[in-house]
Order: structure tokens, then C-alpha cells, then sequence
């Protein structure tokens, strides 16, 4: 007999249908095949059919018997009688919902992606309609019942990719094309069917869909992310998405060096190492070489600038650059984990698949960027570098100046046929003293294609009074400098000197002392004579040699341009923060600087937009002003930093400006230092040094009472109660909650209140006061929905939903983690999401739905994935998957994820996490029958909840005393 659910009802024997009887009737079966091998009452069974009419149990057993008949010519199904109501027995393998679940995990673990496209087509063919669709699920467990109907589309997007990494595109198509008409706002589907289309050639019906997923996210206030925008601009362009720039006008020769990087591209090399001078013209060869190989790397052509002998510019580290390389592959900021070995395993999985072309410009070494490269079939870098390769960098490419017939044609193309015509030796005489580099050529064209007058002798004489022509070219940037007028010069000259990669028009305005409008004339007429390049509207950067040569030149009032440039950052950031996080506006420092130049900001888009752009130069901000003695400005932008950083993972970039900080702050400057303390106390609890936390928090609070500062008093007590409370000084951690919450109401900071309720309400929970902890939970949600808190709701309503938990309200539990799990998803927090995820597997746990259990457990460990540095988090996950896996008898699972959870709780030293690992170890162990082994895990699980006066420390004797084994006390 096999039971399908998948589609409308329907029992099949033998190849044919088996009649099912009248409405009733599918009712008594449905609540049965839900409730498959456990017993259902009678009065169960009619309150989920009639209602409130008990008088109609009595039809119940009269329909038992007519499904006994329907059976009765299959053995391996039975309804048996039990003491207070029946019992349907099973093979759950004849229900087809149970085979598409294990049909979905053996995909998983398969070994090779054929097997696992095999399995899932099985699984997804099993799928005939929604879920129960002929039978009014109100009418047999209504919230109860939880639909698998989200796994069907789940499971169509994990074959998809898989197909389509296969080469079947058809198969995807066909497959996706319903489900993203069924749910167009869903970004993944509607990515995967794109890609598809794009696959067969349609190009319009990929533009389609992405409009109609475009249109349905706008219902939701959202944007197509840029995964969806890289994949239409491929459609609407026939060109792969690029952060390439625009290719070099005018390329001309190299025809060899290009054949070599070809070849590369052709024998499936992962690297080709470019190396030569300053100005030799590698950049624009590794461009061009990515333009002409387009066609064969379609799905990306990306561009990182690592800055290695860019002057007054820190060279990017491995991390920097990954996460550069991420953000430009489509990774959002905040998914983008904090360490380089989680950041190169996420590049790894994001170009599996995928033919990538990337260019690694400028690089300081091979040690820069070895951990960059590509290893995924298909894909390959393109390395520029002053410096020579490795032996594992790919062929060397070694650039010369060009020979005098090619700098003569560069020459003459840039500067247009009809002006050289017949000009050769003056021609030859310009490239000579340009040494033939293309940079330089490039200058001196476009100087004479400006002026239109101008003889070419002209520029030849020019060139010979500009002195020394044999320095790497520079006497063709010296004369088309010396053409400048003073405000360009003088602009020219500061650029030379940025401390970050690029400068927004805003920036040069406050730099140049002068309005928006005339700093973007300015930066205009540098970019018409080639001397910066413009890389989006409105923002510009220098080439490095021309960097190097403006740098070279006297800077008279350098010093006060680039106090002007940094208090018009130091005031943008505040008004960026303002509108972007106006949460913790009270908690920020006040900004006294001012700038004549102002950026106003109309939406938090576009707060965090400016944020985005201006992240390096804002890092390079923090050190300019830290080694130029200017603490307050390296204090203030640091610690305004804080919360962009935190939201988006970047530690190292945290803790490094927060420390640059703390070295400048002087000693009487109580109020830099209490800021900075703060923040650093948060940072080091981010990455589970707990000791550090609690020690800078210490230090923070004093003095922020004596700055009679009650609401960032309150927020370093709260920074001092939460290592506190992991460390298991659970006193010491709710009387410093206590005394924040009682700040915060004297301010009146409901934000605040809220977070610190809802932490003394996880505390009470720990300590087994639930229906404290419950009101407390409640009350700080009511809170933070009412001013509009979504951060801190999404994570109160999920502490909310463990103690429901607790209390064995499962349906307000599972109500209060799918509302905290939507909201974390909206704000892209990944953290709150994947802890939303596990707590609702753990409430299909606690009611026997094991396969639900697993399916969430797993998508919180994928999510989980992108916040690798979050301790706390990944043992919870270990713990609750251990759970779930004893559940289901498998023991050796359960104890592989006990010895995880053991270790990760002993790293971070969270004390509670502790002891839930050993008494998680000792259960597992029991249950395996290693009793022997499993006594010193309950000894320590029992010490470590007495010591932190838990009363987990008596359920363990209470546990313990009842075993009749060696672990019994």
C-alpha cells in the first residue's frame, strides 16, 4: 500500500487506486497517516473532524472500520485499537512525504552530482499538486499541521543548480518556470530560472522574469540584489557582468603577450603573472586581454585594485581584497565572514560552477594574492604586479617598453591620423621621450588632441624644455601639468597625496576649498587630459605613477586641505549614521567639526549606500589622522565606525581602527577614551574574548559616570553583562542588566530598556523562572515593535519563543520564531536568522516531527555558515542537532555533535554552553549504552550547573537517580 499527500489524497495497492470513502472518512485517514505508527485518541480524533460536537465520536469507530475494509487486502497496513483511540501501523516508506524527505538527505551526502540529480528528480516527481490540496486542513489540525509544501521549491532549486552546473538547462527551465510563477519574489528561483534561460539563448524571456520578480519585490519595498542585476545585464547586453571599467581606447600592439594570456585561458590554467614598470601599461593590457576573452568566462569578469605600490596607500590584505572580491561576485557585506580561511572557502563555493575571469591589479607580491586565486575549473586570474611571480603564479609576463613602431601607431591613434600625417620623425622623437611607455604616450596624445592649434614641434619643444625625459616618461606628465591652470595644479598636487584609493566629487570640493560645482569642473578638466580616470559617476582616482608624480611635487597647504577633507568626512559620517542606524543616535559622539560641504541624505539606502563606497577611504581616514597627530578626528571616526563594521562582519577592520584609536586618544580625554572602551569591549565579545570584553567594559564604565552620561553608562553595563553572563557570573551579569535597565528608563531610551529586558528575561529563563522570563520577553517585544526596533525585535521574539518552548506552548513558539526568523531575513541579519531557523527545528523536535527538525537544522547551518566567528551561535546549532539526532536513535551522530558543541563551548569559555555539552555527551553516551564513559560527563555536567546555581544541576541528580546503570548516583 503506498500513502500519497503530496497532491490530493490517494492510497495505491498493487497499481490501482484504493477507494477512500466519503469527506469524513479522508478526514479520519489524514489525521491518522499525520500521526503514522502513534496513537490517536478517540476524543482527538473528533475533536480535529466535528469540532465541538463530541457527541459524534461514536461515527468514529464505524469509519475505522470502513478503512479497515479498504486494507484489508494489504498486510503492511494496519489500524490497530489501543487502549483510548487507534493506531495506524506503517512502513513509513509508504508515505510518499517521508520518501522525499530521505530521498532530499541521501541527495545531500551523494557523492557524485549525478547520483544526487538522480535523487532529487525522484524526490520532486513524487510532488503532484500542494500538499493535501483536496482536504480542508483547518478541518484536521489546522496550525498543527505543518506543510512540507516550502521543501517542494527548496528542492527544485537544489536540482536546478545542479543541473545546471551539468550542462541541463532544459530540465531546470521546465521545472522553475512554475515555481517562480507561483512565488516571483523569490530571489533564488528567479536567479536559477535566469540562468537557465540565459543558458538556452533567450534572452528576452530572462529580461521577463527579471522584471516580474523586480516588480514583486517592490511590493515589499525591496531591490533585486546584485546577483539578479549582473544576471540582466548579461541578458540585456549579451555581455557578462564586469567590473572591468571601460577598455582602453586606442590599445595597440602586444599582440604576443596577449596570445600568450589566450592560451592560458584555453589550456585551463588558474593564473598568468603580468610584471613590469611603472607606466608600462600592464592594467590596461590585463583589460583589454579580459575584454577579448568575454566570451569564454560568461558569468563574471571581475576587477580588484590591491594598491601594492599605490603611494600613500595602504596595500589591501588577503582579507581586504577577499572580501572586495566577494562583494564584487554578488556576496551582500553582511554575509561575508570576518576571517581570510572562511572568506577564501566562500570565494572557493561562490566560483564552483562558474567560468570567472578575475584581474588582481597591482599587486605588492605573490604572497598578496596566492590565497586570491581561483582553483575551480574554468576560471582564472590575471595578476599585475612591479614585481616578478612565483612558480605557482602561472606563466610570466614580462612587459619592455613598447618598440618605437607600436608607441608610434598608440601615439598616433590617440592623438588622431590627420595630426601626424607626415610628422614621423617628430613623432618618433615625442615616444622616445616618453620612453615609449604607454602611460605617458597616452598624456602626451590627449595634451595635443586639447589643443587643436598646437604644431606637433610644439609639443616636441615642449617635452625638451620639460627636463629630464628619461624617467619612466614623466616629462610628458610634467608638461601637461605645467598646462594646468593654479586651482587644478593645486588639486592635482592633493591628490597626490589621498590617503585613500579614490576621492567623490563631495571630497574633492571640501579638499580643493571650493563648491561641489567647481570641484567636479576641476576634477573634469584633470580627467579630459587623461591625469585621474573617473570609475562611476562622480568619483575619481590616479593611476599610480601619476599619483607618484603629483606626490613628488611641492604640496604647499596640503596639511590644511586635508583637515578640511576630514572633517567633511567626519560630519558625512555622522549624518550617514544619523539616518542609516538612528537607533543608538544617543549613544554616539556628538561631531563639532563642520564642513562648508555637506551631503545630505535622504533615505537610509542611501546612508548605507555612501557607507559602501567610501569604506576603504574611510579605514584610510582612521590612519591618516592617527599618524598625523589629529586624535579627535581618529577617535570619533573610528568609533562612529563601529556599528557599520559589526553589521557587516568585518571585525579586523573594527578592532584594528578602535585600536589605532586607543593608541591617539590622550590621557585627559576621558570622553575619547570611555567611547572607545565601549566599543572595544563589544568587539572582543563579538569574537568570544571574553576576558578582553569584560576588561575594557570595566574600565568604560567609570568613566562614563563620572561623564554623568546615563545612556552610554547603561550600554557599557550591558557590554559588561554579557561576557559576564557567558562566563557564568549569572549574579554579577543580571545586577549589571538591572542596573542599564533602570539608566535607560531614568532617559528614557525605550531601545535600550528593551534590549535589557529581554536579557534579563534570557537570564531568568536560564535560572528556570519561566513565566518571569515570559513576561519580561513579552514586554521587551512590545517595546522595541513600538519604536520600531527590527534588530533587537527579531531577536527578542526569538528568546521570546524559547521559553514559550519551555512552557510547552508550541504553537505560540513556532508563531514567534517564524516572526523573528521574516524579520532577521528582511534586515539581512544572518546570525538572527540562522538562530530562528534552529529554534523552529527544535520545536518540530519537541513534537516528534523529526524530518521537519532535521530540514530546519540543516538550513540553519548553512545560514550560520556566513557567520563563522559567532561561537555562541554554532554551538547552539551543535547541541540542538545532537538533540535531534538522539531522537532518532542515531547515536554516533549525536555524539560527534556533542564533542563539536564541547569544543567550541570550551574555546569561547561560555561555562553554561559547557555543561549543556557535557550532560548532552552523557545522555547520548547512556542512551549508546557506554555507561561507563558516560560518568564523567555527567559528574561534570552536574559541577558546572552547581557552580553557575543553575537548576539544570538538580534535574541531573533528579536524571541521575532514577538509572538503574553505572550512571546512576
Amino acid at each position: 500500500m503506498e500513502f500519497r499527500m503530496l497532491g490530493p489524497l490517494e492510497a495505491w495497492h498493487d497499481g490501482a487506486p484504493v477507494p477512500l470513502g466519503d469527506q469524513q472518512q479522508r478526514f479520519i485517514l489524514v489525521v491518522l497517516l499525520l500521526h503514522a505508527n502513534r496513537p490517536v485518541s478517540t476524543a482527538r480524533l473528533t475533536e480535529i473532524v466535528w469540532g465541538d460536537n463530541p457527541a459524534r465520536s461514536t461515527l468514529v469507530r464505524s469509519y475505522i472500520k470502513r478503512l479497515r475494509d479498504a486494507f484489508q487486502h494489504t498486510e503492511d497496513v494496519q489500524i490497530e485499537t489501543t487502549p483510548t483511540g487507534y493506531l495506524l501501523r506503517v512502513d513509513e516508506e509508504r508515505l510518499d512525504t517521508v520518501r522525499f524527505d530521505r530521498l532530499r538527505t541521501e541527495a545531500a551526502s551523494a557523492a557524485e552530482p549525478a547520483q544526487a540529480i538522480e535523487l532529487l528528480r525522484a524526490a520532486v516527481s513524487l510532488w503532484r499538486g500542494r500538499f493535501l490540496e483536496d482536504i480542508d486542513i483547518d478541518r484536521v489540525g489546522g496550525a498543527e499541521v505543518i506543510s512540507p509544501d516550502e521543501a517542494y521549491p527548496d528542492a527544485v532549486g537544489d536540482l536546478a543548480e545542479l543541473e545546471l552546473d551539468a550542462g541541463h538547462h532544459r530540465p531546470a527551465r521546465d521545472r522553475l518556470r512554475p515555481v517562480v510563477a507561483a512565488d516571483p519574489a523569490s530571489t533564488r528561483h528567479a536567479e536559477l530560472l535566469i540562468r537557465a534561460l540565459l543558458a538556452g539563448g533567450d534572452r528576452v524571456g530572462a529580461v521577463r522574469v527579471f522584471n516580474t520578480t523586480r516588480d514583486a519585490l517592490a511590493a515589499f519595498g525591496m531591490e533585486p540584489g546584485p546577483v539578479l542585476r549582473n544576471l540582466v545585464a548579461r541578458a540585456e547586453h549579451g555581455e557578462p557582468p564586469s567590473s572591468l571599467g571601460s577598455r582602453p581606447g586606442g590599445f595597440t600592439g602586444r599582440e604576443d603577450e596577449l596570445a600568450t594570456i589566450e592560451d592560458a585561458a584555453l589550456t585551463g590554467l588558474h593564473a598568468v603573472w603580468v610584471s613590469g614598470p611603472p607606466g608600462i601599461g600592464k592594467t590596461g593590457l590585463a583589460i583589454e586581454a579580459a575584454y577579448r576573452l568575454r566570451e569564454r568566462f560568461l558569468d563574471g569578469q571581475i576587477l580588484v585594485r590591491l594598491n601594492g605600490f599605490t603611494p600613500q596607500v595602504q596595500a589591501l590584505t588577503a582579507g581586504e581584497a577577499l572580501a572586495e572580491l566577494l562583494r564584487e561576485l554578488g556576496v551582500p557585506a553582511e554575509q561575508i565572514p570576518p576571517t581570510v580561511g572562511r572568506k577564501v572557502t566562500l570565494l572557493r563555493t561562490t566560483l564552483s560552477g562558474t567560468r570567472t575571469l578575475i584581474v588582481l591589479d597591482n599587486a605588492s607580491g605573490p604572497d598578496q594574492i596566492r590565497q586570491l586565486l581561483p582553483d575551480a575549473p574554468g576560471c582564472m586570474a590575471i595578476v599585475t604586479s612591479r614585481r616578478a611571480g612565483g612558480p605557482d603564479t602561472g606563466p610570466p609576463i614580462r612587459l619592455a617598453p613598447l618598440p618605437p613602431e607600436e608607441a608610434a601607431d598608440l601615439f598616433g591613434t590617440l592623438a588622431g591620423p590627420h595630426r601626424v600625417r607626415g610628422k614621423n620623425a617628430d613623432v618618433a622623437a615625442i615616444v622616445k621621450r616618453c620612453g615609449f611607455l604607454p602611460m605617458p604616450i597616452r598624456v602626451a596624445a590627449t595634451l595635443l588632441r586639447r589643443h587643436d592649434r598646437w604644431p606637433l614641434e610644439h609639443l616636441v619643444k615642449l617635452l625638451d624644455e620639460s627636463g629630464p625625459w628619461d624617467d619612466e616618461g614623466a616629462a610628458a606628465v610634467r608638461v601637461s601639468y605645467q598646462q594646468l591652470g593654479e586651482q587644478q595644479q593645486t588639486l592635482f598636487r592633493f591628490l597626490g597625496g589621498l590617503p585613500g584609493p579614490d576621492i567623490h566629487v563631495a571630497g574633492a570640493a571640501a579638499l580643493s576649498d571650493s563648491t561641489v560645482p567647481s570641484a567636479r569642473l576641476l576634477l573634469d578638466e584633470l580627467h579630459e587630459v587623461s591625469l585621474v580616470e573617473e570609475t562611476v559617476a562622480d568619483r575619481y582616482r590616479m593611476l599610480d605613477p601619476l599619483k607618484a608624480f603629483a606626490a613628488a611635487e611641492p604640496r604647499a597647504g596640503y596639511a590644511d586641505a586635508m583637515l578640511r577633507l576630514l572633517d567633511h568626512t567626519l560630519v558625512t559620517l555622522a549624518a550617514a549614521f544619523d539616518i542609516a542606524f538612528p537607533f543608538d543616535r544617543a549613544q554616539r559622539p556628538a561631531v563639532h567639526r563642520t564642513s562648508p560641504v555637506i551631503v545630505r541624505f535622504t533615505s537610509a539606502k542611501e546612508g548605507m549606500r555612501w557607507l559602501d563606497a567610501e569604506r576603504d577611504n574611510l579605514v584610510a581616514a582612521v590612519r591618516y589622522a592617527a599618524t598625523h597627530d589629529l586624535p579627535e578626528h581618529t577617535w570619533q571616526l573610528a568609533v562612529l565606525l563601529w556599528r557599520y563594521f559589526n553589521t557587516h562582519n568585518q571585525l579586523d577592520d573594527w578592532v584594528g581602527t578602535l585600536n589605532l584609536a586607543w593608541r591617539t586618544v590622550p590621557a585627559d580625554d576621558e570622553l575619547g577614551q570611555a567611547h572607545v572602551l565601549l566599543r572595544l569591549a563589544t568587539a572582543h565579545d563579538r569574537r568570544g574574548q571574553l576576558a578582553e570584553a569584560l576588561d575594557h567594559a570595566s574600565r568604560a564604565v567609570p568613566l562614563w559616570q563620572r561623564l554623568a552620561n546615563p545612556d552610554c553608562e547603561a550600554a557599557a553595563l550591558c557590554a559588561m553583562a554579557m561576557p559576564l553572563m557567558e562566563l557564568g557570573r549569572l549574579d554579577e551579569s543580571i545586577e549589571h542588566f538591572t542596573a542599564a535597565l533602570a539608566s535607560y528608563e531614568q532617559t528614557g531610551d525605550r531601545r535600550g530598556h528593551g534590549h535589557a529586558l529581554s536579557m534579563l528575561g534570557y537570564l531568568n529563563e536560564q535560572r528556570g523562572n519561566y513565566r518571569a522570563a515570559l513576561e519580561q520577553h513579552a514586554s521587551a517585544a512590545r517595546m522595541l515593535r513600538s519604536v520600531g526596533h527590527t534588530h533587537g525585535l527579531a531577536h527578542t521574539l526569538d528568546n521570546l519563543g524559547s521559553v514559550q518552548q519551555r512552557l510547552g506552548l508550541f504553537k505560540e513558539a513556532l508563531a514567534s520564531h517564524l516572526e523573528s526568523h521574516a524579520l532577521a531575513v528582511e534586515l539581512g541579519d544572518q546570525c538572527g536568522a540562522a538562530y530562528a531557523l534552529n529554534s523552529i527545528g527544535a520545536v518540530h523536535r519537541l513534537q516528534g516531527k523529526l524530518a521537519e527538525a532535521v530540514r530546519y537544522q540543516a538550513e540553519a547551518a548553512r545560514v550560520a555558515a556566513s557567520v563563522p566567528d559567532d561561537t555562541d551561535l554554532h554551538t547552539q546549532l551543535a547541541l540542538d542537532q545532537a538533540a535531534t539526532a538522539r531522537a532518532q536513535g542515531n547515536f554516533a551522530g549525536a555524539l560527534r555533535c556533542g564533542k563539536q558543541a564541547l569544543e567550541l563551548a570550551g574555546g569561547s569559555g561560555n561555562l553554561a554552553h559547557q555543561a549543556l555539552a557535557h550532560r548532552d555527551l552523557a545522555e547520548s553516551l547512556h542512551a549508546k549504552g557506554s555507561h561507563g564513559d558516560a560518568v564523567a560527563h555527567w559528574v561534570a555536567a552536574e559541577t558546572g550547573f552547581a557552580s553557575l546555581e543553575l537548576p539544570q544541576a538538580e534535574e541531573v541528580r533528579t536524571q541521575r537517580s532514577g538509572l538503574t546503570c553505572a550512571c546512576g548516583v
